[in-house]
């Protein structure tokens, strides 16, 4: 028989129910259905993104990166389709932002396997690529990591703002809400036939998500993300260098 959620000590601590193992697996059934049936969802949605109509760009757009200048379409690397991580790094910044740095953790190892489906991945950055290429050796990373520092590329995927834009609100993620700051993250995909590239996806706040792969086992788990009360959910996430015990440390 199962027991109600009551508070332990008096404090909001609540129990957990406890039930048979036959309960727990009846209501674990009963959350597979649903859960296939996200699944169904999920893959839906995938095909209507991957039905989106494309846009031909007409603009240039230059990148410095460790191998000299490179155009987006020579970011291809001899792919036909390129993804670019919109990396929060701001030619002031000091370092990256670290809900972007929590995603990057993974992608030395995606980048491998995206190449094995004619995808090739690279991050993109205003700073300078000096700037950008001491932080990647810092965090330990290898993959690809472009400098975008004096082109439009930034501003117009709608990933860099000036003061103007940020005071006039409704900046990001298809003019539906404001971001404060002027660097925010996104994911943008390309694909090239010929010489010509076309912008066939973009994704931006809670849309990169799936890019967090500590949230995704985090929501297996009892206690989930465990972020009520926190000023905003991903207050808590630091640089990888930065953790001790759970808390905070100063760089050596």
């Amino acid at each position: 028989m199962a027991t109600s959620k009551t508070a332990v000590n008096g404090d909001k601590a609540a129990r957990p129910r406890i039930v048979s193992k036959d309960e727990w697996l009846a209501e674990r059934r009963a959350l597979l259905a649903a859960e296939k049936e996200f699944t169904r969802m999920r893959e839906a949605l995938t095909a209507k993104r991957q039905a989106m109509p494309w846009v031909k760009l007409e603009k240039q757009y230059s990148f410095e990166t460790p191998a000299g200048k490179k155009t987006l379409a020579e970011l291809f690397g001899g792919k036909s389709q390129l993804l670019v991580y919109h990396f929060m790094l701001g030619p002031e910044w000091k370092e990256g932002c670290p809900s972007c740095s929590m995603a990057a953790d993974s992608f030395n190892g995606i980048a491998v396997h995206t190449e094995q489906r004619d995808v090739t991945f690279t991050a993109v950055s205003r700073a300078p690529l000096a700037h950008i290429e001491a932080f990647k050796k810092r965090m330990g990373w290898r993959f690809k990591w472009a400098s975008s520092f004096g082109s439009d590329f930034n501003p117009d995927f709608a990933v860099s703002f000036t003061k103007d834009d940020i005071e006039r609100g409704k900046n990001y993620n298809f003019g539906t809400t404001s971001f404060p700051v002027d660097e925010a993250p996104g994911l943008s995909a390309f694909s090239k036939i010929g010489n010509d590239v076309y912008h066939t996806y973009s994704t931006y706040g809670r849309g990169l998500e799936d890019l967090l792969g500590a949230y995704v086992l985090l929501d297996r788990v009892a206690k989930g993300r465990d972020e009520e009360g926190l000023e905003w959910p991903m207050a808590w996430v630091r640089h990888h260098d930065k953790y001790s015990d759970g808390k905070l440390v100063e760089l050596k």
